[in-house]
This record gives C-alpha cells, structure tokens and sequence, in this order.
C-alpha cells in the first residue's frame, strides 16, 4: 500500500486535471507545467499505485478501466481538499473555478438559455462550459461535473436527483383535426387513420412509444408514424403546421396549447410525465459551483411538477 505524501497529491491533481482538460498537453498549460513534466508526474503516480491509469497512443489519450475508477475515487477527495481550503480561507460559499456541464439541448435553448444571465452576474468568478448533446456519453472521461438530462437515468456510479417533471401531452394543430377529424379516444391512434409524428429516443435509438396513463391505468398504442425525427422543436414545427399528431413535453407546448395553435386531445389520460435529472459524481459534498448551479436550475420550475 503506497504511503500518502505531497508527491502523491500533486500527481492526483496532475492526473484530474488531464482528464478534465482532455489531453496532456493541454493539462500542461492549465498547471503551467510542461508536457514532459506532466509526463513524469503520471509515470509516478501509476509506479505508486501499481495501475495504468491512461492508455496512449500518437493520436488519443483515454482512460483505462483502472484509471477510470481511479477517477471516480478521487474527484471527490481533490474537491474536498478545495473545499476546505475555501473554508479556511473564509471562501466556503464562493462560486469559482470552471464548471463543465453536459446538457439537454431542448432544457438549454427554452429554459436555460433565456434567463443564464442573471446566474453568471451572480458569480463573475465561475467559467461555465454548457455542452449540449443529444446523449449523456460518459461523463468521467469527458470530463464533466455535472449532467441535466431528461428522462429516467441509467444505472451507473453517478448521483442522479429528480429536478421536476412534465406532463407528456397528445397534441395537435386545428388545421390537422379540421381535415382528418379529432380522434375519440388513444386507440384510434393505432389504426392507421391518422399520421403520427414519432420522436428518436436518443439512448436506445429508437422511437419513443406511445403511452397514455389514468390514475394506475397505462395504455400503450402502436402508432407506426412514418415521419420519425430527433428535434423537438422540428417535431412543434411539423405539428403546427398541420402534418400530425405529436407527444411532446408540456413545458414545451403550454403557450401553443394556451393561445389555441395546439390542441390537447386527451386531457382525460392526464398522468404520465417525464423527469428531468442532474447527474453528478458521487461525493457527499459537491463543490459550491455545482450546489449553486443545481439551486439555479431548480428555481427555474419551481414547481415539482409542470
């Protein structure tokens, strides 16, 4: 069992910082080291452990399986340490640092993105880095600190909190029910009377299916669309314009639904709802950053189900 020293620690915080920066070199120039000492520092560091923490090539740096836990183990130790060092210094709430978050596209753009500004007036000290893409990937060897994602999230290592809830509606234009006629009930959807608009699920890559709930009641129609997309807002246009029928977010569609351009067709099967989660790493403390962006996005839907 190696001993824990100041070497020790510096290569801990050399080997996250490569892995949060994506590279060594470029690992390197935050550290204000050179790529050769960045180098030495994890060849130490994997002598102590006995591990090999990243395989190389000319080309890509990625972690191993050991490096990977590695990692997992100790981010919440060198945020820790960062945490108490803000303590002592009389900075615990400070917001600092550089915050990468992995993020849904659609929650970005129609919630996020209208009202960011007062959050990062709030904390002019914070960088934060918003990516956003269609899969959550792997968030350790990204590098990300944390995850807002829809939808109910995978078994993994990572800390998943439930931020709200949507109510999932089935929706039309009146231009579309003016010629086809509005259907009656949820099982007239899968007779092939009327065009469906599907919509991708990003993990499994297939289209969502259908579901309509009452109370402890769940139906499940085969609708068999034949125009399948992966954009929400594409799939509110092509609704709008009278192409189909959509099942789309609530949040998404409250003020089309509100002024009449959307019609609710079943607001007798009110009851099934889709989550939106932060993933986080496990640690029992995340930095003050995270806590600060996690109480932003939540005072965004202050309701826990919308």
């Amino acid at each position: 069992m190696p001993g824990f020293d100041e070497r020790m620690l510096n290569g801990m915080s050399v080997f996250t910082a490569i892995v949060d920066a994506g590279s060594f070199a470029a690992a390197g120039e935050q550290l204000d080291m050179s790529q050769s000492g960045v180098s030495r520092a994890v060849a130490r560091l994997e002598a102590r452990l006995g591990i090999r923490l990243f395989d190389r090539t000319t080309r890509v740096v990625s972690l191993t399986d050991e490096g990977r836990r590695f990692y997992e183990q100790v981010t919440p130790l060198i945020a820790g340490l960062e945490e108490a060092a803000a303590t002592a210094s009389g900075g615990a709430t400070v917001v600092r640092g550089r915050l990468r978050v992995n993020i849904d596209p659609f929650f970005s753009r129609l919630i996020l993105g209208p009202r960011l500004e007062s959050f990062m007036d709030d904390h002019p000290d914070l960088r934060l880095e918003l990516i956003t893409r269609d899969q959550l990937g792997d968030m350790v060897t990204e590098g990300f600190d944390l995850a807002v994602r829809f939808g109910e999230p995978r078994t993994s290592s990572l800390v998943a909190r439930k931020l709200f809830d949507t109510r999932i509606v089935t929706v039309a234009a009146p231009s579309y029910l003016k010629r086809n006629g509005r259907p009656l009930t949820p099982q007239e959807l899968g007779k092939g009377t009327h065009a469906c608009i599907e919509f991708r699920d990003p993990e499994t890559g297939r289209p969502f299916g259908w579901e309509f709930h009452r109370k402890r009641k769940k139906l499940e129609v085969e609708t068999g669309g034949r125009l399948v997309v992966n954009d929400v807002a594409t799939m509110l246009s092509v609704c709008l314009s009278g192409y189909g029928i959509a099942q789309v977010m609530q949040i998404s569609a409250e003020q089309l639904l509100a002024e009449g351009r959307l019609v609710d067709l079943f607001p007798d099967w009110p009851d099934e709802r889709f989550p939106l989660h932060a993933l986080y790493p496990s640690r029992h403390h995340p930095p003050a950053k995270t806590r600060a962006f996690l109480e932003f996005v939540m005072s965004l839907t202050p309701h826990p189900s919308i």
